[in-house]
């Protein structure tokens, strides 16, 4: 499938995870530059709130604050000022506070993507490290009920869990990276492996269509993978790049992209990331949204 694709914003550092606010602009978190960035047509892009440490997605909640999960390092990136593994969320003057470090007492080690479920409360994957190879670790489902506290849903293997997303029944699907999987939790805890992307397409982000279809953006393949609610593949839609995360807007689908791992400087932080529109003329499923109460 190949859609009109306009590129909004570039020069982004590792932009991901984003979110567009009730005004149309395009929030999103930009992990290379320390902040969530936000771009509004015919003004470019801004710093919505530095945070620090490396933002890996965000999404606004109904309180008006943008939550964001902090992940210090992505791959071999190390944040230059460290910010403890968490949610955050950023309010609209660009303060920054947190919103929970630990879940049942385990401090979090690297908060990746997050939803929030039909239910008004913040689901979000804690990956792990990275290198699953020299460093296994396990990663996590979390959630943080609107009191604040929060809570581990599933333990998993060493499997980098990454995006996430929540069903209008109160399922929660994620995607494994390093597997390739898409796993389904029913609100009754059963899980479920529902589909097994081919070699090459790693899944990172991914949102759902208004008929229940998955939109995955899949590192490496230049573009996304479209599922349907039982995992049967649908179709695959071309954008080039390194696609990252994506958000609807109605019809619109906006693309997060990394653009090339390429330098010429060593010594210096890849800064080519784009923000894509794309004019999909399919539907998104509007996002759930909640508040968290935080202490």
């Amino acid at each position: 499938m190949k859609k009109p694709v306009e590129v909004v914003a570039e020069g982004l550092g590792h932009p991901e995870g984003p979110d567009v606010l009730p005004d149309g602009r395009v929030v999103l978190a930009n992990t290379y530059a320390s902040e969530v960035t936000v771009w509004e047509r015919g003004k470019g892009t801004s710093t919505y709130a530095y945070t620090g440490g490396g933002p890996n997605a965000c999404m606004l909640g109904t309180d008006g604050f943008v939550y964001v999960t902090q992940c210090p390092t992505v791959g071999a990136w190390v944040a230059p000022e460290r910010r403890q593994p968490s949610i955050q969320r950023a309010a609209p003057d660009g303060t920054v506070e947190y919103v929970a470090t630990e879940a049942d007492g385990m401090k979090l080690t690297a908060p990746n993507d997050l939803t929030f479920g039909p239910d008004g409360r913040l689901y979000f994957t804690d990956s792990g490290d990275w290198d699953i190879v020299a460093r296994p670790h396990r990663g996590y489902i979390c959630v943080i009920d609107t009191d604040g506290s929060c809570h581990v849903l599933e333990e998993l293997e060493p499997v980098y869990p990454n995006g996430i997303v929540a069903e209008p029944d109160g399922s929660i699907v994620w995607v494994e990276s390093y597997t390739r999987r898409v796993v389904r939790r029913s609100p009754s805890g059963s899980t479920n492996v529902i589909h097994e992307l081919p070699e090459g397409h790693i899944p990172d982000g991914f949102k759902i269509d208004a008929d229940g279809n998955f939109w995955i953006t899949t590192f490496g393949s230049g573009g996304l993978d479209v599922l349907d609610r039982d995992g049967n593949h649908v179709d695959f839609l071309e954008t080039g790049g390194v696609v990252l995360n994506c958000t609807f807007d109605g019809t619109t689908l906006y693309v997060c992209d990394f653009g090339t791992t390429e330098t010429q400087d060593p010594n210096s932080t890849p800064m080519f990331g784009r923000l894509l529109k794309v004019d999909l003329g399919v539907k998104g499923m509007p996002l759930f949204r909640g508040a968290i109460a935080v202490a």
